[in-house]
């Protein structure tokens, strides 16, 4: 089986410590066969992303460490955009010039509020209609290779609004993963949400993966999340048992954002 980890950061984002050479030696450790790594990254001077990641110093660390590990890690050089259906021009220019093998689209904030913050005194109905009206306008409008964590306002919500139901959402859900195979959008299983004790599930739920692929999707990507060295590939063998449950048959990763995909083997 080929492992795989496609959301990972290091200190060239703004909440992360840990250094993409300690990140590789620990994957490698885990026999992980390939590794992206999705620094944050916005053109919002508004947003807490902006103006923290240093492209020269990133690639430059990306061209270190596939020399360093070759032959033992394949090393894709990735980015997760905040909001990136936003300021469309100007991530566009900002892009343009990188050799990118993989791009991640999120939905972090919703009119340049924090979603841990724009909850407020909202009602759960309204909170999550609001955030997954967004993922929509996301996947209907950005240039991205894969949806990070659809599901990800259950982070914040999950303690002071609760959990969301399925069923009351599928509407707005299923528009979003038909949007997302007309257009040739992944998803990922996201596992930071597995080893979060309020979360304790992963983004998105088994439901969202199964319905993804009753539409026609076949584009997974799996990812940890992970801000720190030690959780590098967390929770991978819970991710893969929850795709091949779902259907899938394949797992994919990006080469200057072209798919490809390996056989789900567990």
């Amino acid at each position: 089986m080929y492992l795989t980890e496609y959301h990972h950061h290091t200190d060239n984002s703004f909440d992360s410590k840990a250094r993409m050479e300690d990140v590789c030696a620990e994957a490698v450790k885990r026999g992980i066969d390939e590794i992206c790594f999705t620094e944050h990254f916005s053109v919002n001077p508004n947003l807490p992303t902006y103006g923290h990641l240093d492209f020269e110093q990133y690639f430059s660390q990306i061209h270190h460490v596939q020399d360093k590990y070759r032959g033992r890690l394949v090393i894709k050089a990735g980015i997760e955009l905040c909001e990136p259906h936003l300021m469309k021009d100007e991530y566009k220019q900002a892009l343009q010039e990188l050799e990118l093998d993989f791009i991640l689209g999120s939905v972090h904030n919703i009119n340049e509020i924090k979603l841990r913050k724009y909850m407020g005194d909202k009602k759960p109905f309204e909170v999550y209609h609001d955030y997954f009206t967004e993922v929509y306008k996301l996947v209907s409008e950005a240039d991205i290779d894969v949806i990070a964590h659809l599901d990800l306002m259950k982070r914040y919500a999950m303690e002071s609004k609760g959990n969301y139901q399925f069923d009351d959402f599928n509407e707005i859900l299923e528009a979003i993963l038909r949007k997302a195979v007309e257009r040739g959008i992944g998803i990922e299983i996201n596992t930071s949400g597995i080893s979060n004790m309020k979360v304790n599930e992963p983004f998105p739920t088994q439901s969202i993966l199964k319905l993804y692929k009753s539409l026609g999707g076949e584009i997974l990507t799996i990812g940890s999340d992970s801000h720190r060295v030690e959780t590098v590939g967390s929770n991978l063998d819970e991710a893969l048992k929850m795709a091949k449950a779902a259907g899938f048959r394949y797992i994919h990763t990006f080469k200057k954002r072209k798919v490809h995909g390996w056989p789900l083997q567990i």
